[in-house]
């Protein structure tokens, strides 16, 4: 259980150093359990009071008795705002959806928080450090200070940093207490997920070819490109009547790589290669050589000299893979029915304010 807290708060922290974070949570990945968090539940107002002039440190919301201000939503709420504003011009109601949302979201996190408490979860600085390390060689930062100097470039200081990775750690502890370890995946559901997915552990197909260029160029005069086009024509037939296609690339070809490697391209994958030269190649079978290929810098002949079909991963050696896919998308579902639960057996009353509507 412990492993699967301290992988998962690594994907989520490590996902927050390289986007960044412009608000006051650690920012977390779709797939972390921290995120099943932030699950949509929403409750209609139960009271409502008069609108004030000044309403910065209003009460938004009670909380199983503690309390949302209004500055804590717009804080909250800020950064989606501001980067709604990038696209288009928001009217009075898109604010207040938004601070609506990030009102929701408060709501939840002091209900987490409660839980946590409660539940007297407790993380310790080795638990932290550690997590500290996986996140710096996961995005190969070399050192501590070069983290916080990453993290200043964020806006943020370590020391908040820390305080936030901390709130990420606990809120994964409360998930695997409350939910994960809940969660079984069973031998036939993996089988049938690997079976219902196998173009995804599909290996793509390995080429290798050699090749014998004529340069020619785009600025090339008619009789230039003639007299090389007469020359790969001759060279063609000498490759296509037994002669060595490597002492041939090392004798004719203008790449200046050849006379050293007998015009090897080495071994590539679909998409890695220049599309007039993928195509032919891809046509090819072992041994076989080309026809002229035209490109706009030339004429080029090609020899493949061998394919390796694309294999399929066996089922053991991905099946950890798919036991955390299943596991996690489980442990999600089971997340949002927890989360609305505990929503509905607290004390949530939700103040109508100004922004809020």
């Amino acid at each position: 259980m412990k492993q699967r807290i301290l992988a998962a708060v690594t994907a989520t922290i490590a996902m927050f150093v390289i986007s960044g974070c412009a608000g006051n949570d650690a920012a977390v990945s779709k797939d972390s359990a921290a995120s099943m968090l932030k699950a949509k539940q929403s409750a209609p107002p139960l009271d409502a009071l008069k609108k004030p002039k000044t309403l910065s440190n209003a009460i938004a919301a009670l909380v199983n008795d503690e309390i949302v201000t209004l500055n804590e939503v717009n804080r909250e709420a800020l950064p989606a705002i501001t980067e709604a504003e990038k696209k288009a011009a928001l009217n009075d109601k898109e604010r207040s959806q938004i601070r609506r949302a990030a009102l929701d979201h408060l709501i939840e996190k002091k209900l987490t928080d409660q839980k946590i408490k409660e539940l007297g979860i407790k993380v310790s600085e080795e638990e932290i450090r550690q997590a500290i390390d996986d996140v710096r060689k996961q995005n190969n930062i070399p050192s501590q200070e070069a983290l916080v100097a990453a993290l200043v470039g964020q806006g943020l200081s370590f020391d908040q940093y820390r305080s936030q990775l901390q709130e990420q750690i606990e809120k994964l502890k409360l998930v695997s207490m409350e939910v994960r370890a809940k969660v079984q995946v069973g031998e036939t559901e993996m089988r049938d997920y690997y079976t219902a997915n196998l173009a995804k552990y599909s290996e793509e197909e390995n080429y290798r070819a050699r090749h014998i260029f004529f340069k020619t160029g785009e600025k090339a005069a008619a009789e230039e490109i003639q007299r090389s086009k007469a020359t790969a024509l001759a060279v063609l037939a000498d490759a296509r009547s037994g002669k060595d296609f490597a002492e041939l690339a090392k004798n004719f070809s203008e790449d200046p790589a050849a006379r050293k490697d007998g015009g090897d391209l080495g071994t590539f994958k679909k998409g890695d290669m220049q599309l007039e030269l993928e195509k032919t190649i891809i046509s090819l079978k072992p041994g076989e050589i080309s026809d002229l290929v035209i490109t706009p810098i030339g004429f080029h002949i090609i020899k493949l000299e061998s394919r390796v079909g694309g294999t399929v991963k066996s089922f053991d050696s991905v099946k950890a893979e798919i036991e955390e896919i299943l596991y996690r998308k489980k442990s999600e579902d089971r997340f949002t029915v927890w989360a609305r639960d505990l929503r509905a057996k607290a004390t949530v009353e939700i103040r109508v304010l100004e922004g809020l509507q």
